[in-house]
């Protein structure tokens, strides 16, 4: 069986990683592949890399409202054929936003302090296809 592939971005104008790269080595450490984009991405680049990588996982980390674009990328994703694609989040995301980025296809939403299994034990817990070697 090969790893789950886990794409980890910041799309928009937010460069503060300092959490995703943390959350990219906890994953790593957990099995995962982790394919990290950094900062200041456009929704098609992370739609483009999620095909070209051919991922199980995407995760959006925001820390200054870019959250808001993440109802776009799921969008462009489904267009893109990738439904059996997870989507996370994480960050800095107000509660009120957090019922909007679901009913748009964001599985969860990790806040600051989220402990890193509880991220990596959800996404084994719900990635949707069964990674093949």
């Amino acid at each position: 069986m090969r790893k789950i592939r886990v794409l980890l971005t910041k799309i928009g104008f937010d460069a503060h990683d300092r959490g995703v790269r943390v959350v990219a080595s906890a994953l790593k450490e957990d099995g995962m592949e982790v394919i990290y984009t950094g900062p200041w991405q456009s929704i098609e680049e992370v739609v483009e890399a999620s095909l070209q990588e051919d991922v199980d996982v995407v995760g959006v980390s925001s820390l200054a409202y870019d959250h808001l674009l993440i109802p776009k990328l799921t969008s462009a994703l489904r267009e893109k054929g990738l439904t059996d694609v997870l989507v996370i989040a994480g960050g800095v995301v107000p509660a009120q936003d957090v019922p909007t980025l679901k009913s748009a296809g964001v599985a969860e939403v990790f806040p600051p302090g989220t402990p890193l299994d509880q991220i990596a034990g959800f996404i084994r817990g719900h990635v949707k296809r069964v990674p093949q070697v």
